[in-house]
């Protein structure tokens, strides 16, 4: 007999292609006087159009996003934001600029309109990361949590494979976490499984074929899915370890996740039975962890952390880090076992099934 609770997340998402241009329209709908359009510096230009889209109700562009949200950089933006006399930001980008976003929504409530442009998934959730002095906090507030999401497929087109795969990676490792989550529920199970599926079948056609717009239009489906499932539910062992990963060592986040995730599934797989059923169907195989790793060299991953900058001698301190207050985990986490999942991940091994 089940027994759950589920609360659904409020939140307005527009999705489809060519959907960018009802972006003022939705400004317009929310009473938006002056909206900071927010970027990486590599996305200035995209930056620029938005703003020009919204005419007098922009109040600039602010292009300072980096990755995992250094607590220097979020002062600024919030600074910035209050200079221009802004009362909402849009986010145009991955999770860097919708975590700018929600930094600056932390500490004012100003409401968010993402737009991305990757496969980050963090635009549908209340999830907040920032880093200070090397160690990367987490938290959930619905103050956070984007008042309207626009999933434009047309906005992923530039999205270059070997960013394409992580990203995709990314959404799939939020899936399979919402799945085993202490707080998961047979509704959000549904949708992390058809996130999954969507995926997995997406991905490697757009590495094939970057102009199939099918599959980028379902792959920032499966996207949306991992995002909703993952804001709904707790996080457990993969996100810790990925935070640690990239908050201490200043990792990428798209490519740290894809690198960990056949290894923290192999971990926890047989803890969980009914993620690995949902897995096992969602991949059509009966080794889930060893699937996730195929699908990402298939597209072009790199699968070692020495590949993305993590150093042998930094493992420990690594170990330490991830299993100091360490979220629920259907397994118990253990620093041994931590440590060799690390190792495993540090050296780009292949999972074995148990």
């Amino acid at each position: 007999m089940r027994e759950f609770a589920y609360e659904a997340l409020p939140g307005r998402v527009v999705f489809g292609v060519g959907s960018l241009d009802q972006l003022a329209d939705e400004v317009a709908r929310l009473g938006i006087a002056k909206a900071l359009v927010l970027s990486t510096p590599h996305q200035r230009a995209q930056a620029e159009d938005i703003s020009a889209r919204l005419g007098d109700r922009s109040a600039g562009v602010y292009d300072k996003a980096e990755m995992h949200v250094p607590i220097a950089v979020a002062k600024a933006a919030r600074e910035e934001a209050q200079r221009l006399g802004a009362d909402a930001c849009v986010a145009v980008g991955g999770g860097s600029t919708i975590g700018l976003g929600k930094a600056i929504a932390l500490e004012f409530g100003l409401p968010i309109i993402a737009v991305p442009t990757t496969y980050a998934g963090s635009e549908m959730t209340p999830i907040w990361g920032l880093t200070e002095d090397g160690v990367k906090k987490t938290g959930r507030d619905p103050k956070v949590l984007p008042t309207t999401v626009i999933y434009d497929p047309n906005l992923t087109l530039t999205l270059p494979a070997f960013i394409a795969g992580p990203s995709g990676m990314n959404a799939i490792a939020h899936c399979v976490e919402a799945m085993y989550s202490e707080t998961a529920n047979p509704i959000i199970s549904m949708m992390a499984e058809e996130g999954v599926c969507s995926l997995a079948r997406a991905l490697p056609i757009i590495i094939q074929q970057p102009d199939n717009m099918e599959a980028r239009s379902e792959a920032v489906y499966g996207a949306y899915l991992s995002g909703a499932s993952l804001g709904a539910v707790g996080m457990a062992l993969h996100h810790k370890l990925c935070h640690a990963l990239g908050g201490s060592f200043n990792l990428p986040h798209a490519e740290t996740h894809t690198a960990v995730i056949p290894h923290a599934t192999a971990y926890n797989i047989d803890a969980s039975p009914d993620t690995k059923e949902r897995l096992s169907r969602a991949l059509r195989t009966d080794d889930p962890a060893g699937a996730l790793f195929d699908l990402a060299v298939s597209l072009g991953a790199k699968m070692a952390l020495s590949d993305v900058g993590m150093k042998e001698e930094d493992l420990d301190r690594a170990a330490d880090i991830a299993t100091q207050n360490p979220y629920f985990n259907p397994r118990p986490v253990t620093r041994d076992g931590i440590r060799a999942l690390l190792d495993d991940a540090f050296h780009g091994r292949r999972p074995t099934k148990a």
